[in-house]
């Protein structure tokens, strides 16, 4: 139908003629209540935005000489992070001549891996970046 008539259907209704598909041959019109479509639209985006988890990195670090308290309280909170949904970044800070011995370092962070095993994979195996040696654990499914 004329352009001209579908306008007419829709002010006779108290509606908005809106086109779908303006590109297509002839082009595609719909006859609906454009403030109420809208309205409906951003009420769909809220809620999905409200619904939306956003997964965040959380940090631990560490010092190679840690002792067995304190590396059992940056377990209980990594696996309280993973928990959360959250991915946990774990690093091991060397000092001075703490460098001459990085393999104490990675023996940590596999220890720290193995001990969050059940709940959390290991996405990328301990790596030297300058004076830290870092990993990344992400939750499981």
């Amino acid at each position: 139908m004329s352009a001209a008539e579908a306008m007419k259907i829709a002010e006779e209704r108290g509606y908005d003629l809106v086109k779908i598909a303006p590109q297509a041959q002839p082009p595609v019109c719909k006859v609906m209540d454009y403030g109420k479509y809208r309205f409906e639209q951003a009420k769909r985006e809220k809620d999905a935005r409200k619904n939306q988890h956003v997964v965040e990195i959380k940090e631990i670090r560490m010092s190679p000489s840690i002792g067995i308290g304190d590396f059992n309280v940056k377990l209980r909170n990594a696996q309280k992070f993973l928990a959360d949904g959250d991915r946990v970044k774990v690093s091991v800070r060397f000092k001075g001549r703490e460098m001459a011995h990085t393999n104490i370092g990675e023996e940590l962070l596999t220890k720290f891996a193995e001990e969050c095993s059940e709940m959390a994979t290991m996405d990328k195996n301990p790596k030297l970046e300058g004076r830290f040696m870092s990993m990344f654990l992400s939750p499981k499914k």
